[in-house]
């Protein structure tokens, strides 16, 4: 899968059950976000490649389609173990080439073991049903189907364990899968494929294709042979897919960018809440869709909040990933660096306050490598650049409100509708809070939202369809009604 033991490691392609390093093909190379020092490199798909992957697949998706369960199970199971096995070269890999700590990657690896695990507990639970009749000789039976060649389009940031959100159910389903993997982060990936290689997937069922979004993900959205496509991406990439996938109506699951607000109530233990939000805010350095961005806290309560927060982010140390003793590595690029410094300064051009982090950190430590401090921006205007766009790096921004109405609107005015964080002690009001705000998941005095048996997914721009849970089935299946005349028996010679 992967070439160059010593050095350098480099990939080529997964198509029909085997690796391919074709002449020609262009090349990404991917450096280490602590070291600045090469890693690997991949090569990167074209639309001429995507085609192939689309045929093998479209050629085994009938027999694929009509495994029996149990056995498209059993390929689940073994990759999960395979998975388990391999877990800690794996996450060692990712943290080189992402960035996260080895520990937070470990973490990342063994869950997605897990959720191949759960969806071969739901391939084999995959029903119909009989519904109602209209007439006395009639009979509806539902059934579901797969829906055909799949599709997967997977971010940089959580690579191995939003790989298997996509690929359990698709195999649970019985849909043959093409992955787009990232170009940035590809390389554990590799060996996730393998995984699910020495597992059973049979020749032309599996596609792994690293490739840029406007070329290889373009293709995947355009094919008219690729039925659906599930996709984690950015509001703009998913507006893209959207657009290229007009033309063919293919179905669409997208989870797209987030911009959680974290809402601290009057009466919410204080060091507790400002633990949760320190750990979601630069957990990854940001880099997490259902981070927070922005901090709502009741005004009673907002200075000691914000005060309790700055401190735990000075007190946080960062450095090199695979540092045992280190919880909080470098950020992906120079460009997520930019982006922050950018938020940052806007602002505090409309009258923010920096009371933690805020600049590059000194040091031969990190002089080559791609690290911000983790920052804390206080008294932040509501329509300053960390309160109203998603920042996807190490930046939290605080406001103060008023009262339960003011707050929902500041909560629920954006275009985003991932996820919210909820914090206080008396539970009747959070109750209602929740309910009211319009987003796909809210976690009350919890700072994660993601839950295996439970549905994935955003509102509004953030997007539709859902990953996870039962629900992450639904998307790779099509729904049958077969309306059937039956004879009386007494009519039967």
């Amino acid at each position: 899968m992967i070439w160059g033991n010593e050095g350098p490691m480099h990939r080529g392609f997964f198509i029909s059950g085997a690796w391919h390093r074709p002449d020609g093909a262009e090349r990404f190379e991917i450096v280490e976000p602590a070291t600045g020092k090469p890693v690997g490199s991949t090569l990167l798909a074209d639309e001429r490649i995507i085609d192939e992957a689309v045929a093998a697949a479209e050629a085994v998706a009938p027999d694929f389609a009509a495994t029996p369960a149990r056995e498209r199970a059993a390929i689940l199971e073994r990759a999960a173990r395979l998975i388990d096995e391999r877990a800690e070269a794996m996450a060692v890999l990712l943290t080189r080439e992402q960035g996260k700590p080895v520990g937070d990657n470990l973490k990342e690896v063994r869950f997605g073991a897990e959720v191949l695990r759960y969806y071969a507990g739901e391939a084999v639970r995959m029903s119909g049903a009989l519904r109602p009749a209209s007439a006395p000789h009639i009979r509806n039976l539902v059934i579901r189907q797969p829906v055909g060649v799949a599709a997967a389009i997977v971010p940089w940031n959580y690579p191995v364990d939003l790989y298997c959100w996509k690929a359990g159910p698709a195999i649970a389903a019985g849909c043959p899968l093409i992955v787009k993997p990232p170009h940035e982060t590809p390389l554990a990936i590799a060996m996730l494929v393998d995984c699910l290689n020495e597992a059973g997937m049979p020749p032309g069922t599996l596609a792994d294709l690293p490739g840029l979004g406007p070329v290889a993900g373009a293709a995947l959205a355009r094919h008219r042979r690729v039925r659906i496509i599930s996709a984690t991406a950015s509001i703009p990439a998913g507006q893209a897919i959207i657009r290229e996938a007009a033309g063919n109506l293919k179905k669409l699951s997208l989870e797209l960018g987030g911009h959680a607000p974290f809402i601290v109530m009057a009466d919410a233990d204080i060091e507790e809440a400002a633990r949760a939000a320190h750990r979601r805010s630069f957990s990854n350095m940001g880099q997490i869709c259902i981070t927070v961005n922005r901090v709502l806290v009741a005004r009673p309560v907002k200075k000691a909040f914000a005060e309790c927060l700055a401190t735990l982010a000075e007190e946080t140390e960062i450095g090199n990933g695979l540092d045992p003793a280190i919880g909080y590595g470098p950020v992906l690029n120079r460009s997520v660096i930019a982006r922050v410094a950018a938020h940052q300064a806007d602002a505090v051009t409309k009258g923010g306050r920096v009371i933690a982090g805020g600049s590059v950190p000194d040091g031969e430590a990190y002089a080559h490598g791609h690290f911000y401090r983790p920052t804390v921006i206080d008294d932040a205007p509501l329509d300053s650049l960390p309160m109203t766009e998603e920042t996807f790096g190490p930046l939290a921004a605080i406001a103060a409100f008023d009262d339960v109405g003011q707050m929902l609107d500041m909560a629920n005015g954006l275009e985003y509708g991932l996820a919210a964080y909820l914090y206080g002690r008396d539970l009747e009001p959070l109750w209602s809070i929740a309910e009211a705000l319009e987003f796909g998941a809210v976690g009350v005095n919890v700072n994660d939202t993601s839950e295996l048996q439970a549905p994935f997914g955003g509102w509004k721009m953030s997007g539709f369809g859902r990953e996870l849970g039962p629900e992450g089935l639904e998307p790779y299946l099509e729904p049958k009604h077969i309306k059937m005349r039956v004879r009386d028996w007494s009519a039967i010679a």
